[in-house]
């Protein structure tokens, strides 16, 4: 199994799951197209989305970089982690901002691991 692969896809079948959740929350607060401010309770979920949004840009290529230099087992086991602190992160933001700081760390920790990883690899292979 091309466990990189999947881990990229997972990835992107959240993000697109964080978008639904800002499509229904427009409709269950009221808050028109193309608005993105009105309901508290739909701006926590469409910062969800844009907060993963941000962290995909960086995520998706260190993630394939450093599957090129390192053992895939590793690299998607690093993005796995990603996808459980993107999980948290979400059911914090959305309950309670404040505490999303365990989500956040699991989110961005392995986005910064797999850039060292891919930036060593690059540069001592």
């Amino acid at each position: 199994m091309h466990y990189v692969e999947l881990v990229a896809m997972l990835v992107i079948v959240q993000y697109l799951f964080f978008g639904a959740l800002v499509g229904r929350a427009r409709g269950r607060y009221g808050v028109k197209a193309p608005a993105v401010v009105g309901h508290e309770g739909f701006e926590r979920a469409y910062r969800v989305q844009m907060n993963t949004l941000e962290l995909m840009v960086a995520l998706l290529p260190a993630l394939f970089v450093a599957a090129r230099f390192w053992p895939a087992a590793w690299v998607a086991g690093i993005g796995a982690v990603y996808l459980v602190g993107r999980f948290l992160y979400w059911r914090a933001y959305v309950s309670n901002p404040g505490s999303r700081a365990l989500g956040f760390a699991l989110s961005m920790l392995p986005v910064m691991a797999l850039l060292l990883m891919a930036l060593a690899g690059a540069v001592l292979r």
